[in-house]
């Protein structure tokens, strides 16, 4: 039998392999668990397995993504091989989630893997994927089911954050900055989540009881009002699904979120943090709403995969979802831009073109068609794309329906 060579910082990596069963996932008795993973993070998915079996799991099955192998399609795949995908794949994850398996993803791709590939490509391949992937993708944003998303420090992902240092120095510093984002220093991580899952609660229920209509960021380049979807509400930390669990979505997460108007967002902004996007960075993103949706758009690097971004689909060009985190969060505190948007959303307000989230309405959603979604403002979209807005120089206010408004954030810091 061959045994995995055991990382130094063994005992970390398995408290995170804890979280992500016992927090991020709120457990998988009797279920069985869909998880995947790049090859790299084999060391990950074992722990996670040897946790989940304890933790009562059917089955554990790991579906791994090959970075060369996806660098091969690029290189010599016929050009119309990139409108296709594998819907036979997705249908049977969808299948399985059905029947109440659990999900789990483990983040870790080269940010730039993709980058001097043709943007054409990328975005067709990108939007047949997104197609295909719909089925899929519908029990994991209804949270129809648990799932949830962890992290593996790559060496590819660690040179794109510490170019300067070697891949040994890049791979430790990254795994650091994980582990300290995901609470994993602290003495009992799970404790740790169920305190930080009290704060963020008492957040939303705060936001919940005020039942604004309207959000308001201002500061430089900024004057954004993201009107609120009809009988919407506010979200974060631990959040109950359908299938009767408790599951932290993102490992690490310091947002509360909810669903907006998709046709009542008015005004410019202008992104604090550049966007990793499939292999480009898109920075200085600004653009103007009208009538909640795009109608200008500009960033000083990347601007055509951007474009092409927002003529995805007639959703691509309206916002899913508006997220409120304080600039002091622990990922802004590091200083380090991550190239991973699980991270660099948590590092400031944010908002996302595209598909909404159904579980942000009163009620969890339930019981609510897709025409009943529509009605009350929630977009639909095959992508979901968070890019963010604030900073410690952006204020935010709740708006009510009078007109009147009040303090959420100053600076970039909840009042």
């Amino acid at each position: 039998m061959n045994v995995p060579a055991r990382l130094p910082n063994d005992t970390r990596l398995d408290k995170l392999a804890e979280v992500a069963v016992k927090v991020g996932l709120g457990g998988v008795a009797g279920q069985q668990l869909v998880m995947t993973a790049p090859l790299e993070a084999a060391p990950l998915v074992r722990r996670i397995t040897e946790h989940a079996y304890k933790a009562g799991a059917t089955l554990v099955t790991t579906l791994y993504a090959d970075d060369e192998a996806t660098l091969a399609r690029y290189a010599y795949g016929p050009d119309a091989s990139f409108d296709t995908a594998p819907a036979w794949l997705y249908a049977g994850m969808a299948e399985a989630y059905k029947a109440g398996a659990a999900r789990l993803a483990i983040s870790g791709a080269d940010p730039s893997l993709l980058a001097g590939q043709d943007p054409d490509k990328v975005g067709r391949a990108n939007r047949a994927n997104s197609a295909a992937y719909m089925p899929a993708m519908q029990p994991i944003v209804n949270f129809e089911i648990n799932w949830t998303i962890v992290s593996y420090a790559t060496p590819a992902w660690a040179k794109a954050m510490f170019p300067g240092e070697t891949e040994e120095k890049a791979v430790e510093k990254l795994w650091d900055a994980i582990f300290a984002a995901s609470r994993i220093d602290a003495a009992d991580p799970v404790a740790a989540w169920q305190q930080h899952n009290a704060n963020l609660h008492a957040r939303k229920d705060w936001l919940n009881a005020k039942r604004f209509s309207a959000v308001r960021f201002a500061g430089p380049g900024t004057d954004l009002t993201v009107g609120l979807a009809d009988d919407h509400e506010w979200c974060g930390g631990s959040t109950s699904t359908r299938n009767a669990m408790t599951c932290n979505a993102n490992i690490p997460t310091e947002e509360v979120f909810t669903t907006p108007h998709k046709d009542r967002v008015e005004g410019h902004v202008r992104s604090t943090k550049p966007l990793s996007y499939m292999g480009t960075l898109i920075e200085d993103i600004a653009v103007r709403f009208e009538g909640g949706r795009i109608v200008e758009a500009t960033a000083s690097r990347g601007e055509d995969v951007l474009r092409k971004v927002l003529e995805t689909d007639e959703g691509a060009a309206r916002l899913g979802e508006v997220a409120l985190v304080p600039h002091s969060s622990p990922i802004s505190a590091s200083g380090l831009l991550f190239y991973n948007t699980l991270y660099d959303e948590n590092a400031s307000s944010h908002i996302a073109l595209g598909q909404a989230y159904s579980k942000c309405f009163v009620g969890g959603g339930v019981g609510l068609s897709p025409e009943d979604l529509a009605a009350r403002g929630a977009n639909k979209s095959l992508i979901h794309i968070d890019w963010m807005i604030g900073s410690d120089a952006i204020d935010a206010d709740g708006v009510n329906a009078d007109g009147t408004s009040e303090p959420i954030m100053r600076k970039g810091e909840w009042v």
